[in-house]
């Protein structure tokens, strides 16, 4: 028997079953990833019970998680994008009291549950309301990385972070924006925010929540990594609304800061 033939198929043979590990070791990766993706954190239940329209705030659940003042037709939008692998839901009670308070406020669902994902989801947001004169943009942890990469390259009237930072430099973009980030953050730590301020606006409105933490900017529970918090989700809920509302309230259109 040729022995360069054997030698041929023995190489054949190792050639396919190193094919094959590789394809199942990508498997395996790829479907963990997706299940990780795919379960989200949240919604806690207060969270549920806002997604109920009432007298004061309409809410539609379609496309996206819009809340519009029931009352009276809004001219300023806020759009936010969730955090990392958590549910677009747990956002709900906070938009509801900030539409509230007279502003259409539309969650933004990403694909897989990572903005990443969907970076430019706000242009499809924007074109549907064609009725809202300024947006806003804002987003919780990688959400606010995302969102502040659209206001980066997309104009909008204003920037909000919630437990965040931004990884491309609005320094010199001359976008109005506020920071709130939390004392207790075990994710996006008081270094995290301190290192982005260089790529922040220097006008950049900063507000600490004193025993505040990641987890309770949204309403999903705890979370990995997180540290605890010593104010309540009630309490530090309130200063996020609070804080955001007076925000919205305070801007004109971009043009009036450049």
């Amino acid at each position: 028997m040729d022995l360069e033939k054997i030698k041929g198929w023995v190489t054949a043979s190792r050639r396919r079953q190193i094919i094959m590990v590789v394809i199942v070791v990508i498997s395996v990766i790829i479907s963990g990833f997706l299940v990780w993706a795919l379960t989200p954190l949240g919604p806690m239940d207060e969270a549920l019970e806002a997604l109920e329209s009432d007298e004061d705030v309409s809410v539609e659940t379609d496309e996206w998680l819009v809340f519009e003042p029931a009352r009276e037709e809004p001219k300023t939008g806020l759009i936010i994008y969730p955090g990392g692998r958590v549910d677009p839901r747990s956002y709900a009670p906070a938009a509801r009291e900030i539409a509230r308070e007279g502003f259409l406020v539309v969650i933004a669902p990403m694909r897989l549950n990572l903005a990443v994902f969907s970076p430019n989801e706000a242009e499809n947001i924007i074109d549907n309301f064609g009725d809202i004169d300024r947006w806003f943009i804002g987003g919780h942890s990688l959400g606010g990385v995302m969102a502040a990469r659209y206001a980066y390259d997309d104009g909008v009237d204003g920037l909000i972070l919630w437990a965040s930072y931004p990884a491309d430099d609005l320094s010199g973009k001359g976008i109005p924006t506020l920071s709130i980030y939390a004392s207790n953050d075990g994710l996006t730590t008081l270094d995290d925010i301190e290192e982005g301020k260089e790529k922040l606006p220097p006008d950049t409105r900063y507000v600490e929540i004193e025993g505040g933490n990641h987890a309770q900017f949204g309403w999903y529970g705890d979370q990995r990594s997180d540290n605890e918090a010593s104010i309540s989700r009630e309490e530090q809920q309130d200063i996020i609304v609070n804080e955001t509302v007076k925000f919205l309230r305070g801007l004109k259109t971009q043009k009036d800061f450049l």
